[in-house]
C-alpha cells in the first residue's frame, strides 16, 4: 500500500532535565514523560544512582547522572525542574541560570531571603525564566475562589484562612527526629503563605505572630521539631489572615482556604476524594484523600504545564506572550513570611516582615469593581 501524507506539527517539545529523583520529582517526571505533550524528560540527575535508575528506567529515559552539572551541560537540554532537597535550591537555580537553562524550581527557593535573591539576581543576569512550585494555585477549586475575588465577589478581603493538615496514622509521625528544624514553617506552611498572599493581591505582609509545638511527636521537641502551628499574618491592607498546619491528622489529607470580605465569602479545598457522601446506620461519611499527588494531581501537572508553555515560548523567541508564575516576588514574599514565623515561634513575640525583608507586592492592588488579572502571579 502507498501511505497517504498528513501534515504533522513541527513544533518541538520542551526538553527538560530532572535534578532530584525523590517522592515530588518522581512525580514532576511523569507529568513530563507521560501527561504534557508539548514536554519531553531528556535526563534525570540525583546522587542517588538507584533511585535514578528506577525511574530512568519506569519513564523510559536514557540519560541518567549522578552530578547535575551533566545536564546543566547538555545542550539537548532546555530547561530543568529542581526537585532536589532545599538546602540546594538556591545554588542549583544561580548554576541551571548560568548554564542558559530556564527552572521550575520546588519551594522553598532559598533557605534564606538573601540566599533567593543572589540566585534569582543570577536568573536575571542570564535572562533565563524561574517558577516556582506553589500548586495550589493551579488547583481548580483555589483558582476558582481567586477568580470570584478579582470579580469583586467577596469585595475587600477582611479575614483570610489556609489551613494544611498533613495525612497521619494512630501510630503518630514516622521518624520525627528526622524533620529538620523550621520544616512546617519553610516546607509546609510556606504553601500557606503564598497562598495567603495570592488570594489577596495587591497587598503585602506586615506582621506575623506565631505559636507552635510538638503535639503530635513531643519527645522529638528536644530536636527542633515542632509538628503543630498557627500563625496570624497583618497584611499592609489591614486584612487578617490565620494559618495552621498540623503532620498527623487521620481522617486524610486536608488542604483549605477562605477569604471573608465586604462583600462576601469564598472556601476552596478540603479533603475530600470525590462529592459522593455515605448516609448508613453506621452514619454520613466521605472518602478522603491520602496523597499529596492525588488531592493536587491536576494541580501539579498543570503548573508544570505551564512551565513547559514558557520554555518553548523563550526558546522560540515569544518569550513576551508567556507568563509563568508564581516567580520571584511571590516566592521571595511567602519565604519572608515563613521566616518571621519561625523566629516568632522561637521568641513567642510578634515579628515585623521588614525585619526579614522589605517586600513589594506581586500584583495590583485588588480593584473594588473586580479586574482581568494573571492567576499565577509575576515571573522573574
Amino acid at each position: 500500500m502507498t501511505y497517504l501524507k498528513h501534515p504533522v506539527s513541527a513544533d518541538r517539545p520542551a526538553r527538560i532535565a530532572l535534578i532530584g529523583a525523590g517522592w515530588i520529582g518522581g512525580f514532576h517526571a511523569e507529568s513530563v514523560a507521560r501527561r504534557i505533550p508539548n514536554a519531553r524528560l531528556e535526563a534525570i540527575a540525583d546522587p542517588a544512582l538507584p533511585a535514578v535508575e528506577a525511574l530512568a528506567g519506569r519513564l523510559g529515559v536514557a540519560k541518567i547522572s549522578t552530578d547535575p552539572a551533566d545536564v546543566l551541560s547538555d545542550p539537548d537540554v532546555d530547561a530543568v525542574l529542581i526537585a532536589a532537597p532545599a538546602r540546594f535550591h538556591s545554588e542549583l537555580i544561580a548554576a541551571a541560570a548560568q548554564a542558559g537553562k530556564d527552572v521550575f524550581c520546588e519551594k522553598p527557593g532559598g533557605r534564606t531571603v538573601e540566599e533567593l535573591d543572589g540566585a534569582m539576581e543570577a536568573a536575571e543576569n542570564a535572562g533565563v525564566t524561574v517558577q516556582f512550585g506553589f500548586n495550589r494555585r493551579f488547583a481548580t477549586d483555589f483558582a476558582a475562589a481567586r477568580k470570584l475575588i478579582d470579580d469583586g465577589v467577596v469585595g475587600v478581603p477582611q479575614l483570610l484562612r489556609s489551613l494544611t493538615r498533613d495525612p497521619g496514622t494512630a501510630a503518630g509521625i514516622a521518624n520525627p527526629e528526622r524533620i529538620p528544624p523550621r520544616t512546617i514553617f519553610l516546607e509546609t506552611l510556606i504553601h500557606d503563605f503564598d497562598t495567603l498572599n495570592w488570594l489577596n493581591p495587591g497587598a503585602v505582609p506586615v506582621r506575623v505572630h506565631a505559636v507552635a509545638d510538638a503535639l503530635v511527636a513531643p519527645a522529638a521537641k528536644a530536636g527542633g521539631l515542632l509538628d503543630t502551628a498557627v500563625v496570624t499574618v497583618t497584611y499592609s491592607n489591614g486584612a487578617i489572615a490565620v494559618a495552621e498546619a498540623n503532620f498527623n491528622a487521620l481522617y486524610g489529607y486536608d488542604v483549605r482556604g477562605e477569604v471573608f470580605g465586604s462583600a462576601g465569602m469564598v472556601t476552596a479545598g478540603g479533603p475530600q476524594a470525590s462529592g459522593a457522601v455515605s448516609y448508613t446506620a453506621a452514619g454520613i461519611g466521605s472518602a478522603t484523600v491520602r496523597l499529596n499527588v492525588d488531592l493536587f494531581h491536576d494541580a501539579y501537572t498543570a503548573e508544570v504545564a505551564r512551565f513547559a508553555d514558557a520554555v518553548i515560548a523563550r526558546r522560540d523567541g515569544a518569550g513576551a506572550s508567556a507568563k509563568p508564575g508564581p516567580g520571584w516576588t511571590d516566592a521571595r514574599n511567602a519565604l519572608a513570611v515563613a521566616l518571621a514565623a519561625a523566629e516568632s515561634a522561637e521568641t513567642g513575640l510578634p515579628v515585623e516582615v521588614s525585619a526579614v525583608a522589605e517586600l513589594r507586592a506581586a500584583e495590583p492592588e485588588l480593584r473594588a469593581a473586580g479586574s482581568e488579572r494573571q492567576l499565577a502571579g509575576d515571573t522573574v
